[in-house]
């Protein structure tokens, strides 16, 4: 990392990652002791966490939700690595009636098309509005997708009452197969 910081942001918004992967390269073995001294992970789910933080990261730079790097990254994306295996462990431990519907809601979600599943991730898991989901999909406007958003939720509904009516042997076939 022998790059200033603000540089590597700059680099980081054209696209280029070689910044992440040398953060990557000099600490995934530091990382791993880590998260095995924390959180009893092995070495290799503590490297898949590790890229996978990264990847966020340069998601939330790229996005330009994140403007200006932290003063100490390590700590940042280790703290991006806490936030994850807390919400693994929360979810972990959820209640089964909750742990139910919401692998009733995963596989209504799966049967929605492709372009659906992404607006929707866009807009509730991402946190983008309208505007950065018509850029992001290729839509003409923020009012187009917000329609689309409408459209895809109303399906997503509509499957998944249909499916907790027992409607339909497709939906029934169609949600025993995923």
């Amino acid at each position: 990392m022998n790059q200033p910081l603000a540089e590597a942001l700059t680099h980081l918004r054209m696209g280029n990652q070689s910044f992440l992967i040398t953060f990557y390269e000099e600490q995934r073995d530091h990382f791993a002791r880590w998260a095995r001294r924390q959180h009893q992970l092995e070495p290799a789910a503590a490297h898949e966490l590790l890229r996978g933080v990264l990847v966020d990261f340069y998601d939330q730079v790229a996005d330009g939700r994140l403007t200006k790097l932290p003063p100490d990254l390590r700590n940042y994306l280790y703290g991006m690595a806490q936030e994850q295996i807390q919400a693994q462990k929360t979810t972990a431990e959820l209640p089964q009636v909750e742990a139910g519907r919401r692998q009733l809601l995963l596989r209504v979600f799966s049967q929605l098309g492709p372009d659906c599943q992404q607006v929707l991730m866009y807009f509730y898991f991402r946190g983008y509005n309208f505007e950065k989901v018509a850029g992001k999909m290729g839509f003409a406007n923020a009012t187009v997708a917000r329609i689309q958003k409408t459209s895809c939720l109303r399906k997503l509904l509509d499957l998944q009452a249909r499916l907790l009516s027992g409607g339909g042997a497709e939906a029934g076939a169609s949600a025993a197969a995923v």
